[in-house]
């Protein structure tokens, strides 16, 4: 098969399975959240295999422990993060408000002590009061904390939402455990079906994809559940209200590099400065928990953890995750990760190729190549 003919075979196969991911909608959720957790397992039931247990001993194990400690996290998280998240959706508005006041008058002094004369000789007129700022932006901010509500209360009570959930709670350990129990299995029936002309190159393609998603998604799964502790005790520590919720938002944000950190900076210190005004004790200190987290996840954890070689650029990440959650729901979010690692192992190959190319050499490497024969 020529490389015109294979690139557009897999280009066929991709679209194919998009319309088939868009068609199922979310009936494939659960399953795919089987797979990605049957993958981030195995290499615990590999080791425990090698410490003389067997495939189906190590597997339903593995599984049990997972599940009750994800049991054990939910019974007691779970009403926490629900309180927290009820509050601090009430009082989004008032604290963004409560923001624009702090910065418009304070603003306002400060350009009345140290920039009166340089702004009338720029003929910027009066300064803007906190009650016209308030009166222009007030209405999308309560619009966009409603809508923040509601999207939340019809999560909870949708029908639809129930059964999706317990889908996941009876299909995702079920799916998983044979994941498990059939991963080597699988691989080899995949790997027979190679085609043998190319058997080799796919192997590589396949070992490439592979080491990305390994370094990737295990390692920056760990780098997550540690920044989301560490954010969500130390801001409770020190006593900023919702804390804990700022805290996993950002670990669970930090899957997309510096997304998660910066999101906890930004909503940390905003609650820090309306909580503790005047004082700005609450603020740094807020200021040392996020920064000595994003300290340790970029010069210890991430390097040890995530590796340099995974091949996974945050801007890439971020479309990635965007458009296929537009395009598949939460089964786009679930795939985005191995999804954009395969488009991103492939793109590099196909780039050696036309770099390898004629049609990229094109006639002066010819003629170079004519010229070095018949010198020799």
């Amino acid at each position: 098969m020529s490389i015109s003919r294979q690139i557009v075979f897999w280009v066929a196969a991709f679209v194919a399975l998009g319309l088939l991911l868009q068609v199922l909608g979310g009936a494939v959720t659960p399953f795919a959240l089987g797979i990605v957790l049957g993958y981030l397992l195995d290499p615990i039931v590999q080791r425990l295999e090698r410490l003389g247990l067997s495939r189906l001993g190590a597997s339903i194990l593995i599984l049990v422990v997972f599940i009750v400690i994800f049991a054990m996290i939910l019974v007691v998280l779970a009403p926490i993060l629900g309180g927290q998240l009820v509050g601090f959706t009430q009082k989004l508005p008032s604290y963004v408000m409560r923001l624009q006041t702090l910065a418009v008058d304070q603003g306002n002094a400060l350009l009345d002590k140290y920039g009166g004369p340089w702004r009338e000789r720029l003929g910027l007129g009066n300064p803007l009061s906190s009650e016209q700022i308030q009166k222009s932006i007030g209405d999308l901010v309560a619009q966009g904390g409603q809508w923040v509500v509601n999207a939340l209360r019809s999560l909870a009570s949708g029908g639809a939402a129930i059964f999706s959930f317990l889908s996941f709670l009876v299909f995702t350990p079920v799916v998983a455990f044979y994941m498990l129990l059939d991963w080597d299995k699988m691989l080899a029936t995949v790997d027979s079906w190679l085609p043998l002309d190319h058997r080799d190159g796919l192997r590589q393609i396949a070992s490439e994809i592979n080491h990305a998603l390994a370094g990737f998604l295990r390692g920056q799964s760990l780098v997550c559940l540690f920044l989301g502790l560490w954010y969500g005790i130390g801001l409770s520590l020190i006593g900023l209200d919702f804390g804990f919720l700022i805290g996993v938002i950002g670990g669970l944000l930090s899957f997309i590099p510096y997304v998660g950190s910066l999101t906890a900076l930004v909503l940390s210190l905003g609650v820090a400065i309306v909580q503790g005004w005047p004082n700005w004790s609450l603020f740094f200190l807020a200021l040392g928990v996020v920064g000595a987290g994003q300290f340790l996840e970029g010069n210890v954890l991430s390097p040890k953890l995530v590796g340099e070689s995974v091949g996974l650029h945050p801007v890439w990440l971020m479309f990635a995750l965007v458009a296929f959650g537009a395009l598949f729901g939460f089964t786009g979010l679930l795939i985005a990760v191995p999804m954009s690692a395969a488009i991103g192992v492939l793109a590099r190959h196909l780039l050696g190729v036309y770099l390898a190319s004629p049609f990229y050499r094109g006639r002066r490497d010819e003629e170079a190549q004519a010229g070095a024969s018949e010198n020799l």
